[in-house]
């Protein structure tokens, strides 16, 4: 059945990657009977501000074609509404799309799924900050080393992809302080001195850092995790152990479940879905059922 589908392409995506995907996708829904409208755009704001108008229109579909940061496009444009989220995974590291089963580096099957997939459901993040108002993330937001790490990322021109944030890694451990935190968790306070503090809708973030390897997408909670006081070289060794989940049994290793979450830290910059977000304090709560995603239909067990 044809649908009116709106696309947003992210041509700098995996490398280059993205422009050539985008292509391909605008073909395979035109040729799939699909009704497109390209609202792309040249900068991020009026691709977000062309997307925000096809949602209000009614658009059945928003594909978005990229890594995390057009999902992240993609999540605070389709939020609440009735038009779903079709995510054609082109990025680095296309964390979103691996965390919910969905096709990667492969247009076809992507496009496949807005007539053979299904309408799944799923949770989202909806952060309250101020007089920056109202923002959503969909993945993990993440508010400490990995967020410094990120915005050190964004300023590197050299080198691409994953090895970017990797040496974005070894140029901040040196530098890199506990930072004082103060965390709610649906009320309840900690204060402590942390390397980091990841709000998990998802499992992972990053590239397949599996910062909270049990996040469930729909089951109305966030995952958190914080990281306590380490020496760099203690950090160093549990670092790597992130890949695999297991540094879940450090000791300097915390996971909560809450709905909502409260954090606060003088100077810190968060990140969320890989992109720099909003200073804290911020106030997050879990939003059930928030989204609407194409997803594969699921097999029978």
């Amino acid at each position: 059945m044809s649908q009116r589908v709106a696309l947003i392409v992210n041509p700098t995506s995996g490398k280059g990657v993205g422009r050539e995907v985008g292509a391909q996708t605008r073909r395979l829904l035109s040729d799939a009977g699909h009704d497109v409208v390209d609202v792309s755009g040249d900068t991020y704001q009026q691709a977000r501000s062309q997307a925000l108008s096809a949602v209000s229109d009614g658009v059945d579909t928003m594909v978005v074609v990229g890594g995390d940061g057009m999902v992240h496009l993609g999540v605070n444009v389709c939020a609440g509404s009735s038009t779903r989220l079709a995510v054609v995974a082109a990025g680095t590291g296309n964390d979103f799309a691996r965390n919910l089963g969905l096709p990667v580096r492969d247009a076809p099957a992507a496009v496949a799924l807005l007539t053979d997939g299904r309408t799944r459901q799923v949770d989202l993040g909806r952060v309250s900050h101020g007089v920056a108002g109202e923002k959503w993330f969909g993945g993990v937001l993440g508010a400490g080393f990995d967020a410094v790490v990120n915005a050190r990322a964004q300023r590197m021109t050299w080198p691409r992809g994953q090895m970017r944030y990797n040496l974005a890694v070894l140029r901040e451990l040196p530098v890199f302080r506990p930072i004082p935190y103060a965390i709610e968790l649906d009320g309840h306070r900690i204060e402590t001195r942390a390397m980091l503090v990841a709000v998990a809708n998802t499992t992972s973030f990053g590239g397949g850092m599996r910062v909270c390897p049990d996040a469930d997408v729909a089951d109305g909670l966030f995952d958190v995790m914080i990281v306590h006081a380490l020496s760099v070289p203690a950090f160093l060794r549990v670092f790597p152990k992130v890949y695999s989940g297991s540094h879940t049994t450090h000791p300097a290793v915390e996971i909560h479940r809450a709905r909502r979450v409260r954090l606060e830290a003088s100077g810190i910059q968060s990140q969320a879905d890989g992109e720099s977000f909003a200073e804290l304090p911020v106030d997050a709560e879990v939003v059930p059922g928030a989204l609407r995603v194409v997803s594969p239909t699921e097999v029978a067990a």
